[in-house]
């Protein structure tokens, strides 16, 4: 039975690096003139290290983006459709798709929504800091359509620019990398260490905060399994009207 998952988050590893403490020589004690000229050197000093750092701050950006700002692509750049995932009990969440980037999955994807494939499934797996991911017939991960695809990635050959962080959209598999049918997820913090082995299709437009509220109120199992009664709902997914 294939498992399609997205790696576990517990894998992450912790890197810590260790200082190693020398004993600093006494400087020899300076007296007279030297002494005097030594101190105007350092003040000289800081006040040019001062007066460089004074004068490389950068301006403030009255447009910067908010902190909950998910991506900073051009949506409207984008060829590809637009879709809108209803949660119930949660709203909506808009997505645009790159077909430039992953056109057979963006096809593959599409179709589904169009066979309202996609109506009444559910968000199966659910890791708060890391993704929401769902379109699973069967609710446990082992699930899909009945095809599935290549992998869009550059692990299997195929150049895809777009980078796992907050609010991409991308397909999970099992270790086959043409293994791909229905399951998506949602990326809820930036995972670039997913880059190159799962195929990104888009970016998630509005509704970040519905994503973050799933993420808030369920309980996640063992690697993030949700129970059946629990998995958010997905009613609906549909093309937008452009």
């Amino acid at each position: 039975m294939k498992t399609y998952v997205t790696i576990n988050h517990q894998e992450w590893e912790r890197m810590s690096n260790k200082l190693s403490k020398n004993k600093k020589k006494q400087p020899k004690k300076k007296s007279g003139m030297g002494l005097v000229w030594l101190t105007l050197i350092g003040i000289i000093v800081i006040l040019g290290i001062l007066a460089f750092v004074v004068l490389n701050q950068p301006p403030e950006d009255e447009g910067a983006a908010d902190a909950g700002t998910e991506t900073e692509v051009d949506f409207s750049k984008i060829s590809g459709p637009s879709v809108t995932i209803s949660v119930k009990d949660y709203g909506d969440i808009k997505l645009k798709l790159d077909e430039e980037a992953a056109p057979i999955t963006v096809e593959n994807f599409v179709g589904l929504v169009q066979d309202g494939f996609y109506d009444g499934l559910t968000f199966h797996r659910i890791m708060d800091g890391f993704m929401i991911q769902g379109g699973d017939p069967n609710g446990d991960g082992t699930g899909g359509s009945d095809e599935t695809i290549k992998g869009e990635f550059s692990s299997n050959g195929v150049d895809n620019p777009i980078s796992h962080k907050r609010g991409v959209v991308s397909m999970a598999r099992s270790n086959d990398p043409d293994s791909a049918s229905s399951q998506f997820f949602i990326v809820q913090a930036d995972s670039t260490f997913l880059d190159g082995d799962y195929a990104a299709f888009g970016y998630v437009t509005d509704g970040m905060e519905v994503v973050d509220k799933i993420c808030e109120d369920i309980e996640e199992g063992e690697n993030g399994a949700v129970p059946p009664e629990d998995q958010p709902i997905i009613e609906s997914i549909t093309i937008d009207e452009e």
